[in-house]
């Protein structure tokens, strides 16, 4: 069985609720959804002229899926204040477009807490946004906020190793 390089005593692939977003230098708090990371290469067919019953296939155009995040309703306004960039409510009217976008890095962790895994995330603006669900005072639920990012790819951050995880010991009784 294959095993990892560094800790060869794991087995086990890492969880998906240790994470975290950076943007701007700086983390962004309460994040407790990303959507999945996906692309999407189209498929051209050809055929050749003196060959009419065989068809080839080549890459096209390469897509990358919009990003959801969400997180529970806070007096942070990051979201809103990214999301205002592209339509300001107050002026009625779009605003400059000159600083909308951003790259964004996401962070994957073990359970110790270390940075396994990180995707850099190429400029993002926001494209949809949800300051408040759907409120209901009969069925009781955190409120969650929402943004969805359009972004023009992203990538494996190379530069991240996986960490040297530490071994505790439980001390004797």
């Amino acid at each position: 069985m294959a095993q990892f390089t560094v800790n060869p005593q794991r087995l086990d692939p890492y969880k998906n609720f240790k994470f975290r977003l950076r943007w701007d230098g700086r983390i962004v708090a309460g994040i407790s959804r990303v959507s999945p990371l996906h692309r999407i290469t189209e498929v051209l067919e050809f055929r050749e002229g003196g060959n009419p019953s065989l068809s080839h296939r080549s890459p096209g155009t390469t897509r990358y899926e919009p990003i959801t995040l969400e997180r529970g309703v806070t007096q942070d306004h990051e979201f809103e204040q990214w999301a205002n960039k592209v339509w300001l409510v107050q002026a009625g009217t779009e605003v400059s477009l000159k600083d909308f976008r951003k790259d964004v890095i996401l962070d994957l962790m073990n359970e110790a807490g270390q940075v396994t895994i990180a995707y850099k995330i190429y400029r993002c603006w926001v494209s949809e946004y949800q300051a408040l669900p759907e409120l209901n005072a009969n069925d009781p639920q955190i409120a969650i906020e929402k943004i969805v990012l359009q972004n023009e790819g992203w990538e494996r951050d190379a530069d991240v190793a996986e960490p040297l995880e530490p071994s505790y010991t439980i001390p004797p009784s």
